[in-house]
Protein backbone atom coordinates (compact mmCIF):
# COMPACT_ATOMS: atom_id res chain seq x y z
CA UNK A 1 0.00 0.00 0.00
CA UNK A 2 3.19 2.56 0.73
CA UNK A 3 4.75 2.29 -2.65
CA UNK A 4 1.07 2.41 -4.28
CA UNK A 5 0.94 5.43 -2.03
CA UNK A 6 4.05 6.99 -3.34
CA UNK A 7 3.30 5.96 -6.55
CA UNK A 8 0.54 8.49 -6.29
CA UNK A 9 2.12 11.83 -5.20
CA UNK A 10 4.59 11.29 -7.68
CA UNK A 11 2.07 10.76 -10.50
CA UNK A 12 0.28 14.19 -8.85
CA UNK A 13 3.53 16.24 -9.05
CA UNK A 14 4.60 15.22 -12.53
CA UNK A 15 1.18 15.90 -14.27
CA UNK A 16 2.39 19.02 -15.65
CA UNK A 17 5.58 17.63 -16.69
CA UNK A 18 6.28 14.79 -19.10
CA UNK A 19 2.07 14.59 -19.91
CA UNK A 20 1.64 17.94 -20.39
CA UNK A 21 4.41 18.39 -22.61
CA UNK A 22 2.44 15.67 -24.52
CA UNK A 23 -1.34 16.17 -23.89
CA UNK A 24 -1.01 20.24 -23.43
CA UNK A 25 -2.03 22.53 -20.29
CA UNK A 26 -4.69 23.50 -18.68
CA UNK A 27 -6.07 27.10 -20.67
CA UNK A 28 -8.84 28.11 -22.86
CA UNK A 29 -8.52 25.61 -25.31
CA UNK A 30 -7.98 22.71 -23.07
CA UNK A 31 -5.44 20.01 -23.38
CA UNK A 32 -4.11 18.86 -26.62
CA UNK A 33 -4.46 15.13 -27.95
CA UNK A 34 -1.50 13.51 -28.97
CA UNK A 35 -0.67 11.23 -32.07
CA UNK A 36 0.61 7.88 -32.67
CA UNK A 37 4.07 8.12 -32.67
CA UNK A 38 4.04 5.83 -36.35
CA UNK A 39 0.91 7.97 -38.07
CA UNK A 40 -1.92 6.27 -37.01
CA UNK A 41 -2.13 2.66 -35.78
CA UNK A 42 -1.64 0.05 -34.34
CA UNK A 43 -2.28 1.80 -31.00
CA UNK A 44 -2.86 0.54 -27.58
CA UNK A 45 -4.05 2.80 -24.34
CA UNK A 46 -4.80 1.84 -20.76
CA UNK A 47 -5.69 3.03 -17.74
CA UNK A 48 -3.08 3.27 -14.69
CA UNK A 49 0.17 1.99 -14.30
CA UNK A 50 -0.36 -1.47 -14.65
CA UNK A 51 -1.40 -0.93 -18.15
CA UNK A 52 2.29 -1.08 -18.83
CA UNK A 53 2.46 -4.74 -18.27
CA UNK A 54 -0.94 -4.93 -20.00
CA UNK A 55 -0.20 -2.72 -22.84
CA UNK A 56 2.86 -5.33 -23.82
CA UNK A 57 1.21 -8.29 -23.58
CA UNK A 58 -1.49 -6.82 -26.01
CA UNK A 59 1.35 -5.91 -28.33
CA UNK A 60 2.54 -9.05 -28.68
CA UNK A 61 -0.55 -10.49 -29.26
CA UNK A 62 -1.34 -8.25 -31.79
CA UNK A 63 2.51 -8.48 -33.61
CA UNK A 64 1.73 -12.21 -33.25
CA UNK A 65 -1.29 -12.26 -35.97
CA UNK A 66 -4.16 -12.49 -32.65
CA UNK A 67 -7.37 -10.60 -33.10
CA UNK A 68 -7.79 -7.20 -30.99
CA UNK A 69 -10.15 -8.85 -28.84
CA UNK A 70 -8.03 -11.81 -27.83
CA UNK A 71 -5.02 -9.19 -27.77
CA UNK A 72 -6.59 -7.37 -24.72
CA UNK A 73 -8.13 -10.61 -23.13
CA UNK A 74 -4.77 -11.36 -22.92
CA UNK A 75 -2.93 -8.02 -21.67
CA UNK A 76 -5.69 -6.61 -18.96
CA UNK A 77 -5.68 -10.54 -18.33
CA UNK A 78 -1.96 -9.73 -16.83
CA UNK A 79 -3.84 -7.80 -14.33
CA UNK A 80 -6.70 -9.28 -13.50
CA UNK A 81 -4.20 -12.60 -12.44
CA UNK A 82 -1.21 -10.25 -10.70
CA UNK A 83 -2.73 -10.21 -6.88
CA UNK A 84 -0.64 -6.58 -6.18
CA UNK A 85 -3.24 -5.02 -8.69
CA UNK A 86 -5.65 -5.20 -6.11
CA UNK A 87 -8.45 -3.42 -7.94
CA UNK A 88 -8.80 -6.32 -10.53
CA UNK A 89 -9.20 -9.72 -10.14
CA UNK A 90 -7.44 -12.58 -8.41
CA UNK A 91 -6.47 -10.12 -4.77
CA UNK A 92 -9.14 -7.34 -5.93
CA UNK A 93 -10.22 -5.68 -2.71
CA UNK A 94 -13.48 -7.10 -1.80
CA UNK A 95 -17.04 -5.93 -0.48
CA UNK A 96 -18.05 -5.12 3.17
CA UNK A 97 -19.25 -9.08 3.50
CA UNK A 98 -15.35 -9.94 2.11
CA UNK A 99 -16.59 -11.30 -1.20
CA UNK A 100 -14.34 -10.51 -4.58
CA UNK A 101 -16.94 -9.69 -6.81
CA UNK A 102 -16.04 -9.32 -10.43
CA UNK A 103 -17.23 -7.12 -13.24
CA UNK A 104 -15.72 -6.83 -17.21
CA UNK A 105 -16.86 -5.95 -20.81
CA UNK A 106 -15.37 -5.93 -24.26
CA UNK A 107 -16.74 -4.59 -27.32
CA UNK A 108 -15.53 -5.16 -31.28
CA UNK A 109 -15.57 -2.71 -34.22
CA UNK A 110 -19.01 -4.32 -35.51
CA UNK A 111 -19.94 -2.78 -31.82
CA UNK A 112 -20.51 -6.73 -30.80
CA UNK A 113 -20.43 -6.59 -27.11
CA UNK A 114 -20.19 -9.25 -24.12
CA UNK A 115 -20.14 -8.30 -20.19
CA UNK A 116 -20.09 -10.04 -17.05
CA UNK A 117 -21.28 -8.48 -13.44
CA UNK A 118 -21.25 -9.33 -9.81
CA UNK A 119 -19.05 -12.30 -10.68
CA UNK A 120 -17.56 -14.27 -8.05
CA UNK A 121 -14.77 -17.21 -8.32
CA UNK A 122 -14.05 -16.76 -11.82
CA UNK A 123 -10.14 -14.88 -12.21
CA UNK A 124 -10.51 -13.19 -15.72
CA UNK A 125 -13.46 -11.96 -16.13
CA UNK A 126 -12.80 -10.31 -19.15
CA UNK A 127 -12.57 -13.95 -21.13
CA UNK A 128 -16.17 -14.63 -20.23
CA UNK A 129 -17.22 -11.34 -21.12
CA UNK A 130 -15.65 -12.50 -24.61
CA UNK A 131 -17.14 -15.78 -24.56
CA UNK A 132 -20.31 -14.27 -24.09
CA UNK A 133 -20.09 -11.86 -27.04
CA UNK A 134 -19.08 -14.42 -29.13
CA UNK A 135 -21.34 -17.65 -27.75
CA UNK A 136 -25.01 -16.38 -26.85
CA UNK A 137 -27.20 -13.69 -28.40
CA UNK A 138 -27.27 -11.12 -24.86
CA UNK A 139 -24.77 -8.79 -23.99
CA UNK A 140 -24.82 -8.99 -20.54
CA UNK A 141 -24.84 -11.93 -17.61
CA UNK A 142 -24.69 -11.32 -13.62
CA UNK A 143 -24.34 -13.13 -10.68
CA UNK A 144 -24.94 -16.62 -10.19
CA UNK A 145 -25.89 -16.80 -14.13
CA UNK A 146 -22.52 -15.69 -14.96
CA UNK A 147 -21.00 -18.02 -12.81
CA UNK A 148 -23.26 -21.27 -14.26
CA UNK A 149 -22.05 -19.65 -17.74
CA UNK A 150 -18.53 -19.35 -16.66
CA UNK A 151 -18.01 -22.56 -15.34
CA UNK A 152 -20.48 -24.23 -18.54
CA UNK A 153 -17.65 -22.81 -20.85
CA UNK A 154 -14.74 -24.63 -18.75
CA UNK A 155 -13.61 -21.67 -16.95
CA UNK A 156 -12.44 -22.75 -13.25
CA UNK A 157 -13.76 -21.49 -10.45
CA UNK A 158 -11.23 -20.72 -7.51
CA UNK A 159 -10.76 -18.39 -4.16
CA UNK A 160 -10.01 -15.14 -5.28
CA UNK A 161 -9.19 -13.38 -1.61
CA UNK A 162 -5.64 -13.28 -0.86
CA UNK A 163 -4.73 -12.82 2.08
CA UNK A 164 -3.16 -9.72 2.10
CA UNK A 165 -6.85 -8.43 0.97
CA UNK A 166 -8.67 -10.64 3.18
CA UNK A 167 -6.33 -8.51 5.96
CA UNK A 168 -6.86 -5.53 5.08
CA UNK A 169 -10.78 -6.16 4.88
CA UNK A 170 -10.39 -7.47 8.61
CA UNK A 171 -8.78 -3.99 9.76
CA UNK A 172 -11.67 -2.25 7.58
CA UNK A 173 -14.23 -4.17 9.24
CA UNK A 174 -12.97 -2.72 12.54
CA UNK A 175 -14.78 0.85 11.54
CA UNK A 176 -16.74 0.00 8.70
CA UNK A 177 -16.80 3.52 6.99
CA UNK A 178 -17.03 3.63 3.64
CA UNK A 179 -14.91 6.06 2.48
CA UNK A 180 -12.72 5.26 -0.67
CA UNK A 181 -9.39 6.35 -1.13
CA UNK A 182 -9.54 7.30 -4.76
CA UNK A 183 -6.08 6.46 -6.84
CA UNK A 184 -4.81 4.32 -4.24
CA UNK A 185 -7.12 0.96 -3.77
CA UNK A 186 -10.27 1.72 -5.10
CA UNK A 187 -11.67 2.65 -8.83
CA UNK A 188 -8.47 1.85 -10.29
CA UNK A 189 -10.16 -0.38 -13.04
CA UNK A 190 -8.26 -1.22 -15.87
CA UNK A 191 -9.57 0.16 -19.51
CA UNK A 192 -8.12 -0.67 -22.74
CA UNK A 193 -8.24 0.42 -26.28
CA UNK A 194 -7.11 -0.88 -29.21
CA UNK A 195 -6.76 0.61 -32.81
CA UNK A 196 -5.38 -2.06 -34.91
CA UNK A 197 -3.57 -2.71 -37.98
CA UNK A 198 -6.67 -2.18 -40.11
CA UNK A 199 -7.56 0.95 -38.20
CA UNK A 200 -10.42 -0.78 -36.44
CA UNK A 201 -11.56 0.13 -33.14
CA UNK A 202 -11.56 -2.59 -29.98
CA UNK A 203 -12.19 -1.76 -26.03
CA UNK A 204 -12.14 -3.58 -22.73
CA UNK A 205 -12.59 -3.19 -18.96
CA UNK A 206 -12.06 -5.24 -16.09
CA UNK A 207 -12.38 -4.35 -12.40
CA UNK A 208 -13.21 -5.33 -8.55
CA UNK A 209 -15.08 -2.46 -8.36
CA UNK A 210 -15.04 -0.23 -5.26
CA UNK A 211 -13.52 -1.81 -2.12
CA UNK A 212 -15.95 -2.55 0.79
CA UNK A 213 -18.67 -1.69 -1.87
CA UNK A 214 -22.34 -3.03 -0.63
CA UNK A 215 -22.83 -6.74 -1.51
CA UNK A 216 -24.30 -6.81 -5.28
CA UNK A 217 -22.94 -3.60 -6.36
CA UNK A 218 -21.90 -3.03 -9.98
CA UNK A 219 -20.47 0.21 -11.10
CA UNK A 220 -19.77 1.21 -14.52
CA UNK A 221 -17.16 -1.10 -16.10
CA UNK A 222 -19.61 -3.69 -17.65
CA UNK A 223 -22.29 -1.16 -19.13
CA UNK A 224 -21.81 -0.72 -22.41
CA UNK A 225 -22.37 3.10 -22.91
CA UNK A 226 -20.86 4.04 -19.19
CA UNK A 227 -17.78 2.18 -18.37
CA UNK A 228 -16.82 1.38 -22.32
CA UNK A 229 -18.16 2.88 -25.69
CA UNK A 230 -16.84 2.77 -29.06
CA UNK A 231 -18.13 3.20 -32.60
CA UNK A 232 -15.96 2.18 -35.81
CA UNK A 233 -16.41 5.36 -37.49
CA UNK A 234 -15.52 7.63 -35.09
CA UNK A 235 -13.60 6.24 -31.90
CA UNK A 236 -13.44 5.06 -28.51
CA UNK A 237 -13.42 5.93 -24.72
CA UNK A 238 -13.35 4.34 -21.29
CA UNK A 239 -13.51 5.32 -17.82
CA UNK A 240 -12.37 5.05 -14.67
CA UNK A 241 -13.21 6.28 -10.97
CA UNK A 242 -16.23 6.20 -9.39
CA UNK A 243 -18.51 4.09 -11.00
CA UNK A 244 -21.99 5.57 -9.63
CA UNK A 245 -20.95 9.20 -11.23
CA UNK A 246 -20.05 7.52 -14.60
CA UNK A 247 -23.33 5.50 -14.89
CA UNK A 248 -25.08 9.06 -14.20
CA UNK A 249 -24.05 10.43 -17.26
CA UNK A 250 -23.17 7.72 -19.78
CA UNK A 251 -19.74 9.18 -19.92
CA UNK A 252 -18.12 6.98 -22.35
CA UNK A 253 -20.61 7.15 -25.00
CA UNK A 254 -20.76 10.98 -24.56
CA UNK A 255 -17.15 10.75 -24.77
CA UNK A 256 -17.48 9.03 -28.71
CA UNK A 257 -20.22 12.02 -29.32
CA UNK A 258 -18.14 14.41 -28.36
CA UNK A 259 -15.62 13.25 -30.68
CA UNK A 260 -18.35 12.66 -33.79
CA UNK A 261 -19.02 16.41 -33.22
CA UNK A 262 -15.54 16.83 -34.05
CA UNK A 263 -13.43 17.10 -30.81
CA UNK A 264 -10.10 16.02 -30.49
CA UNK A 265 -10.04 12.68 -27.85
CA UNK A 266 -8.65 15.01 -25.13
CA UNK A 267 -11.14 17.72 -25.30
CA UNK A 268 -13.91 15.02 -25.42
CA UNK A 269 -12.56 13.73 -22.19
CA UNK A 270 -11.98 17.14 -20.54
CA UNK A 271 -15.71 17.87 -22.08
CA UNK A 272 -17.54 14.89 -19.77
CA UNK A 273 -15.36 15.17 -16.92
CA UNK A 274 -16.18 19.22 -16.47
CA UNK A 275 -20.26 18.03 -17.10
CA UNK A 276 -19.57 15.50 -14.29
CA UNK A 277 -17.71 17.46 -11.67
CA UNK A 278 -20.48 20.12 -12.38
CA UNK A 279 -23.62 17.44 -11.82
CA UNK A 280 -21.64 16.49 -8.65
CA UNK A 281 -20.69 19.79 -7.03
CA UNK A 282 -22.96 19.73 -4.01
CA UNK A 283 -23.61 15.85 -4.21
CA UNK A 284 -22.50 13.40 -1.35
CA UNK A 285 -19.90 11.78 -3.38
CA UNK A 286 -17.99 14.95 -4.40
CA UNK A 287 -15.54 14.44 -1.44
CA UNK A 288 -13.95 11.13 -2.51
CA UNK A 289 -15.13 11.75 -6.55
CA UNK A 290 -11.94 11.11 -8.87
CA UNK A 291 -13.44 9.98 -12.67
CA UNK A 292 -10.74 9.64 -15.69
CA UNK A 293 -11.42 8.62 -18.93
CA UNK A 294 -9.15 7.90 -22.19
CA UNK A 295 -9.94 8.07 -25.81
CA UNK A 296 -8.54 7.47 -29.26
CA UNK A 297 -10.04 8.40 -32.70
CA UNK A 298 -10.13 6.73 -36.03
CA UNK A 299 -7.18 9.20 -36.79
CA UNK A 300 -4.78 7.51 -34.04
CA UNK A 301 -5.38 10.11 -31.98
CA UNK A 302 -5.68 9.77 -28.39
CA UNK A 303 -5.43 11.61 -24.89
CA UNK A 304 -6.78 11.55 -21.71
CA UNK A 305 -8.59 13.81 -18.56
CA UNK A 306 -9.39 13.11 -15.27
CA UNK A 307 -10.97 15.53 -12.32
CA UNK A 308 -8.54 15.28 -9.85
CA UNK A 309 -4.68 14.83 -10.13
CA UNK A 310 -2.96 11.07 -10.05
CA UNK A 311 -4.52 9.45 -13.11
CA UNK A 312 -2.19 8.42 -15.69
CA UNK A 313 -2.28 5.76 -18.54
CA UNK A 314 0.10 3.60 -20.91
CA UNK A 315 0.67 4.36 -24.90
CA UNK A 316 2.24 1.73 -26.94
CA UNK A 317 2.85 2.53 -30.68
CA UNK A 318 5.60 1.73 -32.65
CA UNK A 319 7.13 4.53 -32.81
CA UNK A 320 7.78 5.10 -28.77
CA UNK A 321 7.39 1.52 -27.81
CA UNK A 322 5.31 1.03 -24.04
CA UNK A 323 5.05 4.51 -21.73
CA UNK A 324 3.31 5.92 -18.94
CA UNK A 325 1.64 9.64 -19.36
CA UNK A 326 0.13 11.67 -17.12
CA UNK A 327 -3.61 13.13 -17.79
CA UNK A 328 -3.85 16.42 -17.47
CA UNK A 329 -6.83 17.18 -14.98
CA UNK A 330 -9.33 19.99 -13.53
CA UNK A 331 -8.37 19.72 -9.60
CA UNK A 332 -5.89 18.78 -7.39
CA UNK A 333 -6.65 17.17 -4.12
CA UNK A 334 -6.66 20.01 -1.93
CA UNK A 335 -8.72 21.67 -4.18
Amino acid sequence: MSDRREFIKKAALGSIGAGAALHGVMGAKGPVSATAQNGTKPLIISTWNHGLAANDEAWQQLKSGASALDAIVAGVGVSEADPKVRSVGYGGLPDREGKVTLDACIMDHKSDCGSVSFLQGIKHPIAVAKKVLEDTPHVMLTGSGALQFALEQGFKQENLLTAKSEHDWREWLKKSKYEPVINIENHDTISMLVLDADGNLSGGCTTSGAAWKMHGRVGDSPIIGAGLFLDNEVGAAAATGLGEAIVRTAGSAMVVELMRQGMSPAEACKEIVERIHKKHINHKDMSYLQVGFIAVNKAGEYGGYSLRSGFNYAVTDEGSGTRLEDATFKMTWEE
